[in-house]
């Protein structure tokens, strides 16, 4: 994994998909899954120069934080209101190239917790399909994932999106959650997090 330091202030937005393709190839891979996600998500995007946008319609890129508590312990899981699973926060780029910025942004809606501060680069990547509803079809989630640090005096605070926040271990997640790309995320988070 490349080394990695937190943003002293918010990362910078407005970026273009060139942006977030060179976030992309700076990504020093360790873990085979995140690596072939990532080359997919590079094959995608050099097809899709609007993949950035939800009216791509086979899939659009998306920024997830992993929130760390201030003592490197803890992730901040939320029970995703409609999906009706434990997942970190994220959310769709919506045009923003700097998904460091859309990673923090969803962070920070999706907990209320004031004082987040957003690592760079990005630790993992994931691909995943989000089935169709009346408004839109099945399409892709191409998901890029950062490590956000929590102050010492987080005060949580969901939104609509969520039904519970919880704070939770390595091994409380594993026996809440059975996502492997959750698993996945949370123990190279949580590794890189005790580098910060």
């Amino acid at each position: 994994m490349s080394a990695i330091s937190l943003s002293p202030t918010d990362p910078p937005s407005g970026g273009t998909l060139q942006n977030a393709e060179a976030l992309l190839r700076a990504i020093v891979d360790t873990d085979e899954a995140s690596a072939g996600y990532r080359r997919e998500i590079l094959a995608f995007i050099a097809k899709h120069d609007d993949a950035l946008y939800r009216t791509c319609l086979a899939g659009h890129m998306t920024g997830s934080a992993l929130v760390v508590d201030a003592a490197r312990e803890r992730v901040l899981l939320m029970l995703h209101a409609k999906l009706g699973m434990w997942l970190q926060p994220g959310g769709h780029a919506d045009g923003e190239g700097h998904l460091a910025a859309v990673a923090l942004r969803e962070a920070r809606e999706e907990t209320g917790i004031v004082g987040l501060r957003v690592a760079e680069p990005p630790i993992d990547c994931d691909v995943h399909s989000i089935p169709a509803r009346p408004d839109e079809p099945e399409h892709l989630h191409l998901d890029i994932r950062f490590v956000v640090i929590a102050p010492a005096d987080a005060v949580v605070q969901g939104n609509h999106e969520s039904h519970e926040l919880r704070w939770v271990t390595l091994s409380e997640l594993l026996d809440l959650a059975s996502d492997c790309s959750l698993r996945r995320l949370a123990r190279a988070g949580l590794e890189a997090a005790q580098t910060l």
